[in-house]
């Protein structure tokens, strides 16, 4: 497990021994397995995007409150070079957070989703947030609520209440996009 692997595992003890929650306890809460959790606090797992993004709700975080605070960054000014990146070991997507306080009610997150690649996340990583995915290069395939978006460069997508969203690259090459977070 990598440096960023070691600081999410060190967080999530700490957030779950700062609540006082067993690892039963947070099994519930995010419906991850017990196991999983466990190795992965470990470092003996890497975690998928859509383990975390259930992980962080279950402790009232956004998945980038979550790798916020793993990597501790508190500066107003993001400067790229300091912009913490992650790598998703299932799909091999690439997520920098370009700007995140707790402070503050809007994050950015830039993504690069791989070829022939998809993630699905459950409702819950969407509550208490508002967000806008804005396709950067190639295209963007968005399945939210039973309808299916088609996003090209340029496009942008406001999401609507709170459903499974599966976000997919059913091209050949590369996509790249923002998303834009505002807490409600």
């Amino acid at each position: 497990m990598d440096d960023t692997g070691a600081r999410i595992a060190a967080r999530l003890r700490l957030e779950r021994d700062a609540r006082g929650w067993s690892l039963a306890e947070v099994a519930e809460r995010s419906g991850v397995a017990k196991a999983t959790i466990s190795k992965i606090e470990r470092e003996e797992m890497s975690p998928t995007a859509v383990i975390l993004v259930r992980l962080a709700g279950a402790f009232d975080l956004t998945l980038a409150g979550l790798l916020l605070r793993a990597e501790g960054q508190e500066d107003r000014l993001s400067r790229a070079a300091d912009q913490p990146t992650w790598r998703d070991p299932e799909t091999g997507y690439l997520r920098r957070q370009v700007f995140s306080r707790p402070d503050h009610p809007v994050e950015l997150v830039s993504v690069d989703m791989p070829p022939g690649r998809k993630v699905t996340l459950p409702a819950s990583s969407y509550a208490r947030i508002r967000q806008v995915v804005w396709v950067q290069a190639g295209e963007l395939t968005i399945h939210e609520g039973g309808e299916r978006h088609r996003l090209a460069a340029g496009d942008a997508l406001g999401f609507g209440p709170p459903g499974e969203v599966t976000i997919a690259n059913e091209t050949a090459a590369p996509c790249a996009y923002v998303v834009a977070l505002a807490r409600s």
